[in-house]
């Protein structure tokens, strides 16, 4: 089958980056799926894997997103057919998404979106595990819950950022004070439903200040480092904060007074270590698709890049390294 890797850690700029190849086809487990892949996206830990970790033998297919339909099932499988067309984020220990055929777990996986094309339905499960366990699992917020209190989501244009702040308001009470800085990322965080946008190169303080909002939840996307203090000043006692990002240092102990609160989201963790409650990703996606198709959520795609290639995700690489994406960047399958 026809695939895209990476042997060697470099710059994206560098002529083998990525590169195209033939590879065998995966093997499958009892419970995995084979997906045709139609559909892939890309986000900022298939950047930090082609940077960060080297490869010791052959070439290494990353990608963590994918749509696409069933062509083959393994011998436990309960959940779905051939022909099923489905989306999901996989498994950061298995092979990527870069590649005519995938094999993924079935506990992980949910039923595509109908009203979405291949490559669009692809933009959507990783932020959206990502974004429904920070907000349920480590705020440990409930349905209908939060009246009264602020979230602050430190991020809000990025792919996780689009999708936390629609479901934070289609299904919890809480009031959204976003962070953008860009007229065109302002506009995107208010179009995904943010009641408040604030600028994150300014004064956090100042700004949440004047809004006289005291958040009781934090949702730190990225920079979470750089607005450390700016949180723990900001943030209710008895407060939680929720990161994603991967700050080198942080002094908890600054937290200790207010008796905060912290939690890290990684949505792998889940099919990384088998836990016992991994099907509860195969659920969440099957709840967000039904809330796509009936309206509900919005698309957070900013792009489709074309077809997958090595010159269309080397772009995509590039995007996503700028740290100038609004959404998420799609591809489609080759």
């Amino acid at each position: 089958m026809k695939a895209i890797g990476y042997n060697q850690n470099g710059p994206i700029d560098a002529s083998d980056a990525l590169i195209a190849f033939d590879a065998k086809t995966p093997e499958l487990r009892e419970r995995d799926l084979l997906v045709e892949v139609r559909g892939i996206s890309v986000n900022p830990v298939d950047v930090k894997v082609r940077t960060m970790f080297p490869v010791e033998n052959g070439t290494k297919i990353i990608g963590y997103d994918a749509a696409g339909i069933v062509r083959q099932l393994g011998s436990g499988v309960r959940n779905f057919k051939v022909g099923d067309a489905v989306f999901y984020a996989g498994d950061i220990t298995r092979p990527g998404t870069n590649s005519e055929l995938h094999a993924v777990d079935e506990r992980i996986v949910g039923t595509k979106p109908e009203s979405l094309d291949f490559a669009e339905a692809a933009g959507f499960p990783l932020t959206s595990i990502t974004a429904w366990e920070l907000l349920f699992d480590s705020l440990e917020l409930q349905e209908d819950g939060g009246e009264g209190d602020t979230l602050l989501i430190i991020g809000g244009a990025g792919g996780v950022g689009s999708i936390l702040i629609q479901l934070v308001k289609k299904l919890t009470k809480l009031t959204v004070i976003a962070t953008a800085s860009r007229p065109q990322t302002v506009a995107w965080v208010q179009k995904m439903g943010a009641d408040y946008v604030i600028n994150h190169h300014e004064s956090l303080t100042d700004q949440v200040r004047k809004l006289g909002l005291e958040p009781r939840y934090v949702a730190a996307l990225t920079g979470t480092a750089g607005h450390f203090a700016a949180i723990i000043e900001l943030i209710k006692p008895r407060g939680h904060i929720a990161l994603i990002d991967d700050p080198k240092v942080l002094d908890i102990m600054l937290g200790k007074p207010k008796a905060l609160s912290f939690s890290w989201e990684f949505m792998f963790a889940r099919p990384m270590y088998q836990t016992d409650d991994m099907n509860r990703q195969h659920h969440l996606l099957n709840r967000v698709s039904e809330m796509i198709d009936n309206g509900i959520l919005v698309s957070t795609v900013g792009n489709n890049l074309g077809r997958l290639s090595t010159a269309n995700l080397k772009k995509a690489h590039e995007l996503q390294e700028s740290g100038c994406v609004i959404g998420k960047n799609v591809l489609e399958g080759f």
